[in-house]
């Protein structure tokens, strides 16, 4: 109980650390599972592959579902085609030449080259996601990188366990085949799955508002559950149905969300430190350079070139796609996707975890905290000062509409307009402003200030309306319906 009260206390100061450094905290959560273990100060031997694949395949679920939900449609549904293009013709590219180097200069047969250059060619949802969001990073280059790390999960596991079965191992074409089918059924469950979740929760009130964040997880993982089953891609099935209830303005969306972040630090931490637990510090000097060189190869030729390649048709600035190329950072997937051969008994799968693990730690280190410096040298560096509002539903069940409260952050744009400024639909109206915890009636002349909380009451027909019309005033001011949003001028 005592070292789990202080691995507990070691995680939030990682939390910490790594929202003020840009480095993902999978390094010290890392660190954590290899002072833990056998070489460690605890000595605690743990050589579980097989429990750790699935505790870290029910992660990954919980990961994608948290990154799904706060993916914003309007501003990925642009980049899509880019994603998904990275996604598997970006994969194939970074596998050919990782699996090349990882034969040529290192000296591994062919199936333990192609099992690393699968491996390590996912970025990862995790590191992606914790650390762009806390990098000031354009929208359509945020966009593109997540929805890659969304995506290219599901094809690189398809591939990684092909190239672990123990029988022979299909022709190229077979297993694109497959991968595609996989695919095809995977975002069909999902797109369903979401839809009618989102339609389910929009309609029926629930006791208790503690209940709309465990029903949407739990739809999530539904989705999951039901695109395996149905032998599809369940990662991909989670990450489009939570993408779908993230964009389906659910009531009490941002405890939606935020319970789903806790539910995502539980499952990195509880990941990252079992990770560390299975590696075994000194056989790993043994593989270090192996895993530098194919490091290197993989960041400075393989992944650019994949980019270059899936980038060509769209027309994407060269200062862009040098940054998507640095950003693609790998994370704890790699390593859990390195468990796949060790538990299906291939020979060398130990190496091939070992060299995985040192690759991850070592290029994690170096591209993490350089991304911030790169955007600002290639001048892509967000310059967006608005903050977007937190807005919270409720449903009024009996009087047909929605009470929403509106929380206005510091730097955002709806300081200083008044509350006719607002120009809401008909049927919609500022009932209450709280400020300083005080509350008063405001009226139509009344200015709004940063740290308010406005009750907005909505009837059915407008709330979309809106909301829409909220937050275009706290990014682009009271003239947001001639400007348009900061984000987008």
């Amino acid at each position: 109980m005592l070292i789990c009260s202080l691995v507990l206390l070691v995680s939030v100061a990682a939390v910490r650390i790594s929202s003020r450094s840009g480095l993902p905290s999978l390094l010290i959560y890392l660190g954590i599972g290899v002072a833990m273990g056998q070489d460690g100060l605890f000595h605690v031997h743990f050589d579980n592959a097989e429990l750790t694949q699935v505790i870290g395949y029910a992660a990954l679920v919980v990961i994608l579902a948290e990154g799904g939900l706060g993916t914003k449609w309007k501003d990925i549904k642009s980049s899509l085609p880019v994603g998904i293009t990275l996604s598997t013709l970006g994969v194939g590219i970074s596998i050919g030449v990782t699996a090349a180097a990882a034969h040529y200069l290192v000296g591994l047969d062919w199936r333990q080259a192609l099992i690393i250059g699968a491996v390590v060619s996912s970025t990862d949802a995790a590191a992606v996601f914790s650390v762009l969001r806390r990098v000031p990073l354009p929208t359509r280059v945020t966009s593109v990188l997540e929805a890659e790390s969304g995506f290219n999960d599901a094809p690189v596991v398809i591939v990684v366990v092909a190239l672990s079965s123990t029988g022979h191992v299909s022709s190229w074409y077979v297993l694109v085949g497959e991968i595609l089918l996989e695919l095809l059924i995977g975002a069909c469950v999902g797109i369903a799955v979401g839809y009618v979740g989102a339609f389910g929760l929009r309609r029926v009130a629930l006791p208790a508002s503690g209940l709309y964040p465990i029903a949407v997880m739990a739809i999530a993982v539904s989705a999951y559950a039901l695109g395996a089953t149905a032998h599809g891609s369940g990662f991909l099935s989670v990450y489009l149905a939570s993408m779908i209830l993230g964009n389906a303005r659910l009531p009490h969306a941002p405890a939606n969300r935020g319970f789903a972040e806790g539910l995502g630090w539980i499952a990195q931490i509880g990941m990252f430190v079992l990770l560390g637990l299975l590696v075994t510090p000194h056989e790993l000097g043994h593989d270090f350079w192996a895993a530098v060189m194919v490091g290197l190869v993989l960041t400075v030729v393989a992944r650019p070139l994949s980019v270059l390649v899936s980038l060509a048709p769209f027309r994407i600035p060269r200062a862009e796609q040098i940054l998507v190329s640095w950003a693609g950072l790998r994370g704890a997937v790699p390593i859990i996707l390195a468990t796949i051969p060790m538990v299906s008994g291939i020979d060398g799968s130990r190496r091939i975890f070992n060299i995985v693990f040192v690759l991850v730690v070592v290029y994690t280190l170096v591209q993490g905290p350089t991304l911030p410096w790169l955007a600002k040298a290639l001048r892509l560096s967000s310059s967006s000062d608005a903050s977007d509002l937190g807005i919270e539903s409720a449903p009024l069940e009996r009087l047909r509409g929605h009470l929403l409260s509106v929380a206005i952050p510091r730097r955002s744009k709806m300081h200083g307009v008044e509350v006719g400024e607002l120009r809401l639909p008909q049927g919609a109206a500022v009932t209450l402003v709280v400020r300083n915890e005080r509350s008063f009636v405001p009226q139509p002349s009344t200015l709004l200030q940063r740290g308010d909380e406005l009750l907005v009451v909505a009837t059915d027909p407008v709330r979309d309306a809106v909301e829409e019309r909220l937050r275009a005033v706290g990014q682009g001011g009271k003239l947001a319906s001639w400007l348009g949003p900061a984000d987008q001028r």
